[in-house]
């Protein structure tokens, strides 16, 4: 990729310390302790947005005990389309603290990258879609269409306040399209663009065994074990080819076009060196390539399993209880709900006699998303991309889950293009998560252009859709 031209009113060290002061902000949406943080976080947000010159800048409570969004708006442009640009500033948990080389919430700058919980999942790429609002916004005293922002405090927990949030809010969150500042890019050594992400869905689950734990001199051998068990269900979730053994898993699933998959195969990518970068190995559904598992065939995955004693030492125990976190990303074709109850089925019946099973914390369960490859944000974004840094992208998906493109299409009837700053190697929901310095100035610039080509479209471009 080539450098970018400087940016009139971007003065990046500014945009730094702003940015260092973002990710000060403890803004983790899962844990109960961050909630103070969290109201911290929409009071810093709420400032900027309205410095850059968005009025109505409120609030909006999905009504389930969560945490609210944040909105601002600039509708000064009739007959200009309307967009609603969206990023999320929670975060995910810091943990495990001790792998960390520097503080998770005091962002370093270590060989041209970044570190900071957040940076890169979404905070560094929403500040980042601001910024360019703001420069504008300096430069011209005005924006070149309309605009409503909609930063969201619930993405790293599955959304649960969203679809509340955008059914209460139709006519105040209406719009031509949304453009995402979160969803990564692929590589950082390839311009490309991402056109579509997998769905998502989970819950927990927990088995007993016995009333208490048991001394495994007396009951060993005599009573199940319910990490033993436990083991069991989840061992039995896939076959030996690695396909996910849930009857009716694959049925719907619906694979891509010859020339989408023609495309996938002259893409560059080397599978062993991926894996290699992060210590790990090929693997997966038997029959298929990586790019293929990645991005065109739905997974069942085990985010977590625990039960029994874990302290330091021994403890000669049967633990009477054991419990596991499941996710699924789900691909084209299948339907959130049809899979959820397969799924939930299906493990009662791996449960065996005389162990007690309970199914809790549903999260997420939403479609797997494509934008139409003719919309006209999508052209103009792509435009905008080989403007700037100079290759046209490719177009590519993700394995990942946007949750408000399902819920946007089925709520609002409009469609998401993604068009974040960040990649997707770098370490978000785990340890020294980072942000290359190099995705500032591309992405201001970027996103700059992209102003500017929306502003020469017509509202009706996106009615024709």
């Amino acid at each position: 990729m080539s450098s970018v031209a400087p940016v009139e009113h971007h003065d990046r060290d500014a945009f730094l310390k702003l940015l260092k002061n973002y990710l000060a902000c403890q803004s983790v949406s899962t844990d109960p302790a961050y909630r103070e943080e969290m109201a911290k976080t929409r009071e810093f947000l709420s400032k900027l947005i309205k410095d850059i010159g968005f009025t109505n800048v409120r609030e909006l409570d999905g009504g389930v005990g969560g945490h609210n969004a944040l909105y601002g708006e600039w509708l000064e442009k009739p007959g200009k389309p309307t967009l609603l640009i969206y990023g999320h500033y929670d975060v995910q948990p810091p943990d495990p603290l001790d792998q960390w080389l520097s503080e998770p919430f005091d962002m370093q700058e270590r060989d041209g990258k970044l570190y900071a919980r957040g940076i890169s999942d979404d905070k560094g790429p929403t500040l980042i879609a601001l910024e360019a609002l703001r420069c504008h916004m300096a430069a011209n005293n005005e924006l070149p269409f309309n605009v409503k922002i909609l930063l969201e405090g619930e993405e790293e927990t599955g959304s649960p306040s969203l679809p509340n949030i955008l059914s209460q809010n139709k006519e105040l969150l209406s719009a031509d399209a949304i453009l995402s500042a979160d969803g990564a890019r692929w590589r950082a050594d390839l311009t490309a663009i991402n056109v579509g992400s997998r769905g998502n869905g989970g819950f927990e689950i927990s088995i007993k065994t016995a009333d208490l734990d048991l001394h495994s001199g007396r009951y060993g051998g005599a009573v199940p074990n319910a990490l033993h068990e436990m083991a069991r269900i989840v061992a039995s979730l896939h076959d030996e080819d690695n396909r996910v053994t849930i009857p009716g898993f694959y049925d719907d699933v619906i694979m891509p076009d010859a020339q989408t998959e023609a495309d996938l195969h002259s893409i560059n990518f080397d599978g062993q060196g991926w894996t290699a970068n992060i210590g790990s190995i090929e693997f997966g559904e038997k029959g298929y390539t990586t790019l293929q598992r990645l991005w065109d065939r739905p997974t069942l995955e085990v985010n977590g399993l625990w039960g029994g004693y874990q302290g330091a030492g021994s403890k000669t125990v049967i633990p009477n209880q054991a419990h596991a976190k499941i996710t699924m990303r789900l691909v084209p074709g299948q339907d959130p709900e049809k899979i959820r109850e397969a799924a939930k089925e299906y493990i009662k019946r791996l449960c065996p006699e005389g162990v007690e099973l309970t199914i809790t914390g549903d999260r997420g369960w939403t479609k797997a998303y494509a934008v139409p490859p003719a919309h006209p944000l999508l052209l103009a974004a792509e435009k905008a991309l080989e403007d700037t840094l100079g290759d046209k992208p490719l177009r590519v998906r993700v394995g990942a889950t946007l949750p408000l493109s399902d819920l946007v299409r089925n709520t609002l009837g409009i469609d998401t293009v993604m068009f974040s700053f960040s990649t997707a190697d770098e370490q978000f929901h785990a340890p020294n998560e980072f942000l290359r310095v190099s995705a500032i100035d591309e992405g201001v610039a970027a996103w700059i252009k992209l102003l500017e080509l929306v502003g020469e479209q017509s509202p009706q471009a996106y009615k024709n859709l």
